[in-house]
């Protein structure tokens, strides 16, 4: 099955939902932890009749559900029809969805040489390195956020480590403008809308991302 374009995605019209770099997200205000389970044990009979689970993370108060395709590498139909089942269960229940304080983030590492360093960072680690990539390990249990490597200069003093933090488009400037009242500041936008530099006072980096003009 292909995997869906961010547009595709956002032209499906899951209310509740963000895409966040490649897989789907949902927040579900539960109340209580004996509502949240029910929650989880509806999801998960349906993801089993469906033979397409879901990650899920139980909590006091709220659950949250990420749909991505791992064979496909990416949200396809089957996320968006099983993001409509959740919807459904949710509200049935009388619990409300929200996506848009959801965020995930990656840990980059700026490096000249990264085959030199990739195999130490996945051995100190634990992690494996994504199929097919060479500039990437991931916790193969997919609980920790996965590493990349990102090609930089070698001219010190240099930023070696930086994060990537995925979020909602309608996010991006609400953030953008804490983050400039909390100190920092917006050093490149010429990659918007799939990303902004931003900066805080010693000038250590963040980027926030986007699905958009991803393909």
């Amino acid at each position: 099955m292909e995997t869906l374009t961010g547009q595709q995605v956002a032209d499906a019209g899951l209310t509740g939902w963000v895409n966040l770099g490649g897989s789907l997200h949902t927040r579900v205000a539960t109340g209580d932890f004996a509502a949240g389970l029910a929650l989880v044990n509806r999801i998960g009979e349906e993801a089993e009749a469906r033979d397409h689970h879901p990650d899920v993370d139980l909590r006091y108060g709220f659950v949250d559900v990420r749909l991505t395709s791992h064979d496909a590498g990416g949200v396809t139909e089957r996320d968006v029809a099983l993001a409509r089942v959740v919807t459904a269960y949710a509200h049935a229940a009388g619990h409300a969805l929200d996506g848009a304080d959801v965020s995930r983030f990656e840990l980059a590492l700026d490096t000249p040489d990264r085959a030199q360093v990739l195999p130490f960072w996945g051995a100190v680690l634990g992690f494996e390195p994504r199929e097919g990539m060479d500039d990437e390990v991931r916790d193969a249990a997919g609980a920790l956020p996965p590493v990349w490597f990102q090609e930089s200069g070698s001219e010190e003093p240099r930023q070696r480590w930086h994060l990537d933090v995925w979020v909602d488009p309608g996010q991006v400037q609400p953030r953008i403008d804490a983050a400039v009242a909390a100190g920092g500041r917006l050093v490149d936008d010429e990659a918007a809308p799939s990303f902004w530099v931003l900066a805080d006072a010693e000038g250590n980096r963040v980027c926030l991302c986007t699905w958009q003009d991803r393909g």
